[in-house]
């Protein structure tokens, strides 16, 4: 049995029992008993090349090497074109010059040696990846665009050479200007310049996990024989007792046993008020300690932490979620042998019909009509403007995947806090319901609340300084956990908290029961003000909405789209939020484990999702989603985890994005169309023997400027909401 056919053997046992899998770089299967691997976080990823392998392990390292690739083609083409635009003039100084220096004539000082000393380069080494995408492409059995255009770049490359090296061993008589070399170039300097945009434009996985891994904290403060020691956070053993101090990031998951404080756990809940921490509350790994100093035990550590497993969902989200193939690419599979198959019959069929010499000129005509210039133009052309006029408009979009996913599109998830609100608690309301006015009443609050650290009272004291309210010295001021704040103003106590502290007190809260209950149902979180034993007022606090959210839902709906809300807020909360901006579907109180549920639930019954967010708590849901858009002022996690970032953080460039993401993708599909029907009407033609190769290099280069111009259009399409609405 011949290494092929055992080789193609196991390939289809391979199939057979299940050993594929997905190259998570460029998405092409493989078989695992084969194929190179590496483990990272207890999962193993397998790849079809070095190169892929190489981009998996250091993606800056190889992006790298590719721009060397891009500047060299370029530099090449660019050369070719000052050559071509000088000929004359440098031919002409270059026989001048000769005539007055004494040496003999130099045979080898020719037009077609420049062309031959510039293109090499752009050949072998612009044209590099080509080549190994091809063999790789071969040795897998799955035919891909690297292998036609390494094939028609090398006929046109190798056709040149024997033109203008060994013209005798072709059949045909041939002139020097008869040469390919530029067509060669342009091919691989276009192509890869839209592929070196792409991976710009794409972040790798690995940066956002690398994100992640940055929230936990480098040292713990472990307490081992009675004694508090500072240890790395992954020698942490379960069962342990570690200190928090104030400012701290929580090195993993645990239990309070001792201490009173607030935690911020924003980054991994998406809950912008900080939660109360006593003994027996749970605390998260990463999240970010307050003013107090807690106690507590590990419970959890290493690979079965909260984070840890946010990690590992946004790795594997992010390399088993399905990549969408261009129609180029699925119309390749069937291309490519056809092409080849069409220029063999031409040389073939001339061949028998007695003349070999117009059957090779055919041969090389149907190749080099039949190099995807315009192909692989296509759908960078109409990327790099769609980029473009999103950049101008605060847009960032990462790619043709995302692309193909907006065109579908049927749903848009969107977290509240940060995204739909502000992400931050401010002052809503102030209410008197005494003799006191609404100025003394915020006057005290703030009073009392001056030296606090809490988001609550700091926004108290924001609201006192915006109303330029001067506030007096307060002294004797004690935090009381669980029920708010006391302390003296001008030796009078003030009562700063809930229903419980004035409870305590003996205060009644009766006139206030009807402004508490409106409060609380908007979503507010309502705080009571008094005076030695006299009710003053009540400050409402509340994490406001973005003034554009309700119209940018509102032009999402009148565009067929469904809007879900989704918050780890409580249901009074998010339901008060989604009435303000016009949303029906609410899901609140979600973990990120129960996001991506969501999401995955929603893509089970058959919608296109996009979910928008900018939190931590987000990037699993953000990288699960067919379209994860970040709002560019959260966190560098969710902006990795995205595939379009808005990074003016205004909620209605969903809308831009999705609008422009549509029309670049119809602009993709036109140049696609119109490069097909080139290569459809020209191969058939040149197969005949009715197109030269000159004729079918011109031909190709019109299909390279009808795409890009097409593409061009692109930049007066009206996308998104008016300028007017925007300002």
């Amino acid at each position: 049995m011949s290494e092929s056919h055992m080789q193609h053997s196991q390939h289809q046992q391979a199939l057979a029992s299940g050993k594929m899998a997905k190259d998570p770089i460029c998405g092409m299967m493989v078989d695992t008993t084969m194929a190179l691997s590496r483990e990272r976080g207890g999962r193993t990823y397998y790849f079809c090349s070095d190169s892929c392998l190489r981009i998996f392990e250091s993606p800056e390292n190889e992006l790298k090497a590719m721009k060397t690739r891009v500047t060299i083609a370029l530099t090449g083409v660019l050369a070719l074109a000052l050559l071509r635009a000088g000929a004359f003039i440098a031919l002409a100084a270059g026989a001048t010059l000769l005539t007055w220096v004494p040496i003999p004539a130099l045979p080898w000082f020719t037009w077609g040696i420049w062309l031959f000393l510039l293109v090499t380069p752009v050949q072998f080494i612009g044209g590099w990846s080509f080549y190994k995408g091809a063999w790789n492409a071969i040795r897998t059995r799955s035919i891909n665009m690297d292998f036609l255009i390494a094939l028609g770049t090398s006929v046109a490359y190798f056709y040149s050479v024997a033109v203008l090296f060994f013209p005798d061993v072709l059949p045909v008589k041939v002139a020097e200007r008869d040469v390919y070399f530029e067509v060669s170039a342009v091919i691989i300097a276009f192509v890869l310049l839209g592929r070196y945009m792409e991976e710009i434009i794409k972040r790798k996985s690995s940066a956002a996990v690398r994100r992640l891994l940055d929230l936990k904290p480098a040292i713990a403060h472990v307490i081992r024989d009675g004694q508090e020691v500072d240890l790395p956070a992954e020698n942490v053993m379960a069962g342990e007792f570690l200190v928090v101090k104030p400012g701290e990031k929580i090195p993993t998951d645990g239990d309070v046993s001792e201490g009173q404080s607030t935690v911020d756990e924003s980054m991994l809940t998406g809950e912008s008020m900080p939660v109360d921490k006593h003994p027996g509350s749970p605390v998260i790994g990463g999240t970010l300690n307050g003013s107090g100093v807690l106690t507590f035990k590990a419970s959890r550590i290493g690979a079965d932490t909260a984070l840890a497993q946010i990690i590992k969902m946004v790795e594997e989200a992010q390399t088993s979620t399905a990549q969408i193939q261009r129609l180029a690419d699925q119309v390749t599979g069937y291309f490519v042998p056809a092409v080849v198959a069409v220029a063999i019959l031409a040389l073939i069929g001339w061949s028998v019909a007695g003349s070999f010499a117009q059957g090779l000129l055919a041969f090389i005509a149907v190749l080099i009509i039949s190099c995807p210039c315009a192909l692989g133009v296509a759908t960078p052309a109409a990327l790099m403007v769609g980029v473009g006029k999103g950049a101008d408009n605060g847009i960032l979009i990462r790619g043709g995947e995302v692309l193909e996913r907006a065109e579908k599109l049927s749903t848009v998830v969107f977290d509240k806090t940060g995204t739909i609100t502000r992400g931050e608690p401010n002052v809503t309301d102030v209410i008197s319901l005494g003799t006191a006015s609404e100025h003394e009443v915020l006057m005290l609050a703030a009073a009392v609340e001056s030296g606090s650290e809490h988001p609550l009272g700091a926004a108290i004291v924001r609201a006192a300084r915006h109303r330029d309210i001067s506030l007096p010295k307060a002294s004797d001021i004690n935090g009381i956990a669980g029920h708010g704040i006391e302390g003296k103003v001008d030796d009078r106590t003030l009562w700063l908290g809930n229903r419980r502290l004035f409870a305590r007190q003996g205060i009644s809260t009766e006139a206030a029961e009807e402004h508490l209950i409106r409060l609380e149902a908007d979503g507010k979180t309502a705080m009571l003000v008094g005076v030695d034993d006299r009710l003053l007022g009540v400050i409402a606090v509340a994490d406001t909405i973005k003034p554009e959210a309700a119209e940018a839902v509102a032009a999402l709906q009148a565009s067929g789209i469904k809007i879900v809300l989704l918050s780890g807020d409580n249901h009074r909360t998010a339901e008060a939020v989604a009435r303000q901006v016009g949303i029906e579907r609410v899901i609140a109180e979600v973990l990120p484990n129960d996001k991506v549920a969501v999401i995955r639930q929603l893509q089970s019954e058959g919608q296109v999702v996009a979910m928008v967010g900018d939190g931590v708590n987000d990037a699993p849901a953000l990288a699960t989603a067919d379209i994860g858009i970040a709002i560019g002022s959260g966190s560098d996690v969710a902006k990795e985890t995205g595939g379009i970032i808005l990074l003016k953080n205004d909620v209605r460039d969903v809308v831009t994005a999705i609008k422009l993401s549509r029309a670049t993708m119809v602009k993709i599909k036109q140049n696609l169309f119109w490069a097909f029907i080139y290569n459809s009407i020209g191969i058939p033609i040149a197969a005949f023997g009715l197109l030269n190769p000159i004729i079918a290099a011109a031909a190709m280069a019109l299909s390279s400027l009808s795409v890009i111009a097409n593409s061009a259009l692109l930049k007066r399409a009206r996308i998104g909401l008016s300028q007017e609405a925007k300002s």
